[in-house]
């Protein structure tokens, strides 16, 4: 028994010697704080702290209030398997706001490895410039995530930056942005809206994970898995794996609909394609009207392909929603390209005449199109083709179905993810060509009668649209058909999405969490039988 316990007094030691350390981030903190409670850093000291005072499994809490600066962090972990992690202080709002007169260019930029960022806000506050033509104009982007393995932005709200929200760049691999809102970032330049939610790309062979994300209202597109480089002699558009958001109306602020997802290279060399590249169970939407009356003109809400040269090549789509207008799939330049199980509302679907030379290397199958047109499938100066007849030439979609888009089904669209990272929260995104309110049964996922519930408006995320406790039936009523959106700062053009979609985040109170591990002695005892 004494060898037991001298066994246990050693192992203590040890845990207590690489106790996980956390420090404190104020507002009015100091570079000559010790990042105690009692005397705090300011956050531009923090992030620059070296591995021997922040390392893998410490935590840098930033506490209530508003952070005004561009701020660069070189924090890394240099311990296997393990994270710095730069949160916000429990339930504290934490603001990041870039807007100061020396202007770097972002309000966050990343140079680290091995480090979370989570549960702020990051965006420019006051007033700026949206137009690239005034004399005052500063194109910022809200988190420029430049180099650096293996970090994680999570739960971050990125939002009216006037330049792209996220650039999350080549040297970045393995890196992961989950349950992130971003939205209502841009500015106006001569000739378009320009500022995309989401910029990724991927030089490495780990796989970057784009997950549970809000990406809308954007001056631009809503997420670029791309490079408008050529000549560049090497890979950095491959192994990316976006799974369970939801894209929705961006350019909507610069009146000028873009696409909400583009994958795809401009690489004239064809050297550097867009390569093993998997969207499964998102939401791609534009503003359709299920009469055929306004689903025309330019609206892409997923793009494939740009340059001839550069086919995107394995890419596998799969499970999702994908809503436009006239164009709202456009495959331009694909090499081998898996599309299953998808929805499809659309004016055409859009094909570049490569198709005739690589439809041998796609495989098309259960998936559900609504177009404008009857022969809606449409391959761009060569021919326009019905169902049975893209069936027939193209030995594609066998299985698949098509109906006009005034015939869509009236049963509801309904997904709902929950978050990773914020316990008992979800996102629920509906499509309902009926307008009205749609019933979703939380008592599926483990909620049961009598817990209290708020739902927000994505689109209006700062104000509890309804709220209440969970009844008998295990179900809540969302509704369709809101008015109120929160615009980009400075800007009266985004429109709100029509009564037929809605996207809202609920979370539940009073749920019980799992049951928490022992203490650490009581397991340290049942491990040794004592």
């Amino acid at each position: 028994m004494k060898n037991i316990y001298l066994l246990l007094f050693g192992l203590l030691s040890i845990s207590f010697v690489n106790a996980q350390r956390e420090f404190h981030v104020f507002p009015n903190g100091k570079p000559s704080g010790n990042g105690s409670l009692s005397n705090p850093w300011d956050l531009q000291t923090a992030l620059s702290q070296k591995t021997n005072i922040v390392n893998g499994g410490d935590t840098i809490w930033l506490h209530e209030g508003i952070y005004t600066g561009q701020f660069i962090s070189t924090l890394k972990s240099t311990v296997s398997k393990s994270f710095v992690t730069v949160s916000a202080f429990k339930t504290d709002k934490v603001v990041l706001n870039g807007n100061i007169p020396n202007n770097k260019g972002y309000v966050l930029e990343v140079r680290g490895k091995q480090v979370i960022f989570k549960n702020f806000d990051v965006t420019c506050l006051g007033d700026f410039s949206r137009d690239s033509t005034d004399e005052n104009f500063k194109g910022i982007t809200g988190v420029n995530h430049i180099s650096g393995e293996d970090c994680q932005f999570i739960n971050l709200k990125i939002h009216n930056m006037p330049g792209s929200g996220m650039g999350s760049w080549k040297l970045t691999g393995g890196s992961k942005i989950e349950g992130c809102m971003i939205y209502n970032n841009g500015y106006m330049s001569k000739s378009r809206g320009s500022g995309v939610g989401l910029y990724v790309q991927n030089q490495t062979e780990k796989m970057r994970e784009i997950t549970n994300n809000i990406i809308f209202n954007n001056y631009y597109k809503g997420v670029e898995i791309w490079s408008a480089t050529s000549g560049s002699k090497f890979e950095f558009v491959k192994n990316v794996q976006m799974t369970d958001n939801v894209v929705f109306n961006n350019g909507s602020p610069s009146k000028t609909i873009k696409g909400n997802v583009i994958i795809a290279s401009d690489d004239n060399d064809g050297i550097n394609v867009a390569k093993n590249i998997t969207l499964r169970n998102n939401v791609l939407y534009h503003n359709i009207d299920f009469e055929d009356k306004n689903n025309f003109g330019d609206g892409t809400s997923l793009h494939l392909g740009w340059n001839k040269n550069a086919p995107v090549n394995n890419v596998l789509i799969e499970n999702n929603l994908i809503v436009g207008k006239n164009n709202g799939l456009n495959i331009l330049y694909a090499e081998s390209l898996t599309f299953k199980n998808n929805i499809v509302y659309t004016g055409n679907v859009h094909l570049y005449s490569n198709i005739l030379e690589n439809h041998k290397n796609w495989d098309f199958d259960y998936n559900t199109y609504y177009t404008r047109r009857s022969d809606g499938f449409r391959v761009l100066k060569h021919k326009d083709y019905r169902m049975a007849d893209w069936q027939k030439n193209f030995q594609l979609d066998a299985n698949s179905t098509w109906s006009f888009i005034k015939n869509a089904e009236v049963k509801p669209y309904k997904n709902i993810v929950a978050y990773a990272n914020r316990a008992n929260t979800y996102k629920v995104v509906l499509m309902d060509k009926t307008a009205r309110d749609v019933a979703i049964d939380f008592s599926k996922y483990s909620l049961k009668k009598g817990v209290a519930y708020k739902i927000y408006d994505a689109e209006n995320p700062n104000k509890i649209i309804r709220s209440g406790k969970i009844g008998a039936s295990g179900q809540i009523n969302f509704p369709l058909g809101l008015k109120e959106l929160e615009y980009p700062l400075h800007n009266t053009l985004a429109q709100k999405s029509p009564t037929n979609f809605g996207v809202f985040i609920v979370e539940f109170q009073g749920v019980k969490d799992a049951e928490t591990k022992p203490p650490l002695f009581k397991r340290l005892f049942e491990w040794f039988g004592i």
